[in-house]
């Protein structure tokens, strides 16, 4: 009933025969055959319903739905469609600036992110581009475009994670019947090459080139008490640490609007006291904030923290002040169980295993026993004997667990046979035991009087 019809200039229309005879032209534009075969073969559907008096099926709403208005218009024109209020379908760039108005209570980090993705998207369709007509190869070719860009694929994830949530939004209020962005695949957010331990020695080094006390305990807050920086780090009051107790009551912006998320307490971890007290000791009477010199809105702290880099000559690595927090989650997790440390730090397990636990050069040399190696050959240059009496009931204890472990799970016929050469053991030291004991050899002299 239609048939498409190739122009020299590459461009194509569509004829077909309306009921009554009436021959009518559509004009596709420069459109590729395969567009054109679809466009055709819903016309042929659109027509069919026409004579049949029929409503149309599911498949063909949608696709009218989501047509373009230049399409929908030409469409009808020729009365197989009605005419389209194009004032009523949502524009791309009127409808994600009207969600944003709409979440006020957003942290500014996230309103940050919100207009970076809305950025995208409008400059990707066009800020008056409908709703309806962006459809999931639209949203696939958005993503393969900003990997092709160079971004990071972490980012375009998150990009792509944002958009769908857009568009969800728009279904749940009915302008969209589904969401194009629903099955897009949104590359891994993890990016392990940006992972990076912070150990000890150079979180010292880092330390002693620090100007000053504040900026020693910003280090040391992120590094030894896991707070983000710079959110919960300049969100430290001091009427928040419990010197008696040993408690640091932590508040945390990012995560108030969770039930139960507004604080959490953590330990006053005795690597992180002796920089609290630092600061104590210098802070000015009446300060409330344990940061004050570097929480204005014109302080940089990630600038100024690379110049502390470069002043105590290590390699400057990835998400500076994050880092230091996983370095911290990492070694607790050796020490503590995971949804303790979870609690400390203030994520879920989830999110610590994809984003902040590491594997250490600590964990090969404990699986090797590289690292027993090194304590026992620093018990014998310090040579105490302490130590060694320490080491000796360590590792008698340890044995003794083994033993116990093993007895355990030995079985009937096992024990038998161990008590049955405990019982011969026994009579053996006790015979070596009566020889060992008996009258000793006598000289020349008689043994009694005669």
């Amino acid at each position: 009933m239609a048939s498409i019809v190739r122009q020299e200039n590459g461009r194509k229309r569509l004829e077909f025969n309306l009921p009554g005879g009436a021959r009518k032209r559509i004009r596709l534009g420069a459109m590729n055959l395969r567009n054109a075969e679809k466009v055709r073969r819903k016309v042929e559907d659109l027509i069919a319903a026409a004579i049949s008096g029929c409503s149309w099926d599911s498949e063909t709403a949608d696709w009218v739905s989501r047509i373009d208005d230049d399409l929908a218009t030409k469409l009808a024109v020729v009365n197989l469609i009605p005419p389209r209020d194009v004032q009523s379908v949502p524009r791309l760039r009127g409808f994600l600036d009207s969600l944003r108005e709409s979440r006020p209570n957003l942290k500014p980090n996230t309103l940050r992110n919100y207009d970076q993705t809305i950025r995208r998207l409008v400059d990707r369709f066009g800020p008056d581009r409908g709703l309806n007509t962006i459809n999931g190869g639209d949203a696939d070719s958005w993503r393969d475009a900003m990997l092709a860009d160079g971004l990071a694929p972490a980012t375009v994830g998150r990009e792509v994670k944002r958009a769908r949530q857009f568009f969800r939004s728009a279904v749940r209020r009915k302008l969209i019947p589904e969401n194009p962005f629903a099955d897009v695949a949104a590359p891994a957010q993890v990016n392990a090459s940006r992972m990076h331990f912070i150990t000890r020695e150079v979180t010292e080094r880092v330390l002693s080139a620090c100007p000053d006390a504040e900026w020693r305990l910003i280090v040391a807050l992120s590094r030894y008490g896991g707070l983000r920086c710079p959110s919960e780090t300049l969100a430290l009051r001091w009427e928040d640490i419990d010197w008696e107790n040993n408690r640091i009551n932590v508040r945390s912006p990012k995560t108030e609007h969770l039930p139960g998320g507004a604080s959490r307490s953590i330990p006053l971890f005795r690597e992180l006291r002796p920089y609290l007290e630092e600061a104590r000791d210098l802070a000015v009477p009446g300060t409330h904030f344990v940061i004050n010199r570097y929480r204005g809105v014109d302080q940089n702290l990630r600038t100024q923290f690379e110049r502390i880099l470069r002043k105590a000559e290590v390699v400057q690595w990835e998400r500076l002040f994050h880092n230091l927090r996983a370095s911290r989650e990492t070694e607790l997790t050796a020490e503590h169980p995971l949804h303790v440390v979870c609690t400390w730090i203030g994520n879920s397990a989830i999110i610590a295993d994809k984003h902040y636990l590491q594997v250490t050069d600590d964990h090969f040399d404990n699986a090797t026993g590289a690292a027993l190696g090194s304590r026992a050959k620093v018990a014998e240059v310090r040579g105490g004997a302490n130590c060694g009496a320490q080491d000796d009931e360590s590792a008698a204890r340890i044995a003794a667990q083994h033993l116990a472990a093993s007895a355990s799970s030995e079985s009937p016929d096992v024990k038998k046979a161990r008590k049955d050469r405990a019982k011969v053991q026994s009579r053996a030291t006790t015979n070596s035991s009566i020889q060992a004991n008996r009258v000793p050899r006598r000289g020349v002299e008689p043994l009694s009087a005669p």
